[in-house]
């Protein structure tokens, strides 16, 4: 919860293998290279739903809904939130997160689409023009699941620049869930790899923990250090899972985070 269509961070995420294994990750606002407040500080994402909001959301939730095998009581947002959430515990690992949710993407197109794409759209001019395209859906239909978002241009690996990025204002995904380990294994590394294994589209996540934004980048390939430089990210002050462990810590010496 993660572009064409919807995505968890926006419906398409990640690059081809995720290397995040045997590890549970969950953390919250509260990065010591930043400021620590400044994301829970501020004015919350002040998108106003559109027409096919909630076609979208209730699509998305059907889904994920499926895939954990239960559901919140709560309507609208704050009950996809906890489906979420419950889908970060259910998982043994993270990466059986990462792929449960990759499921959950693939599953919210019809069969052979994704197929068609990669194989006839992305190839052409060296991967720019696919990139283009899902980068102005992605602006099109996830804002409401990310919040306001605009087309930008953003440098590629041949040294030129390109109209294939997405800057989210503020994400409402994140900044809901207050859980850097739901943003990285249900949004970042999912829509990652569902766009590079999936439709044939390199994409780089940059959240950023201290103010809640986050630059998508199409038609980059994220960095092979990745997965070992966002693992180091620290919980945030505000993430729910990372309060209960205080407690718990307090009363019966549990120190460990579920998700690390």
């Amino acid at each position: 919860m993660k572009a064409l269509g919807i995505a968890v961070g926006g419906v398409p995420m990640l690059c081809s293998t995720v290397r995040i294994r045997n590890r549970r990750f969950c953390v919250s606002f509260s990065s010591s290279s930043g400021p620590k407040t400044a994301g829970v500080a501020g004015t919350k994402s002040g998108y106003k739903p559109g027409v096919f909001d909630d076609l979208f959301l209730n699509l998305f939730r059907n889904k994920l809904v499926q895939e954990v095998g239960w559901d919140s009581k709560k309507a609208g947002y704050d009950g996809l939130i906890e489906v979420a959430n419950r889908l970060m515990m259910k998982g043994t690992t993270n990466s059986h997160t990462i792929e449960a949710t990759v499921r959950i993407l693939r599953s919210l197109f019809p069969p052979f689409l994704l197929e068609l794409y990669k194989m006839l759209i992305a190839p052409i001019g060296g991967g720019k023009v696919a990139a283009i395209m899902v980068a102005r859906v992605t602006a099109l239909t996830c804002q409401w699941l990310m919040g306001p978002c605009k087309v930008n241009s953003v440098d590629l690996p041949d040294g030129t620049s390109c109209s294939s990025g997405v800057y989210v204002e503020r994400c409402k995904y994140l900044e809901e869930s207050k859980c850097v380990g739901i943003c990285i294994n249900t949004c970042k590394f999912p829509t990652q790899t569902f766009f590079k294994d999936h439709m044939g589209v390199p994409l780089l996540m940059e959240p950023n923990f201290a103010d809640y934004s986050c630059q998508f980048k199409f038609g980059v390939l994220p960095p092979l250090s990745e997965d070992g430089t966002v693992l180091k990210e620290p919980c945030l002050e505000a993430c729910p899972i990372a309060s209960q462990r205080k407690i718990a810590a307090r009363t019966i010496g549990v120190t460990a985070c579920p998700k690390t």
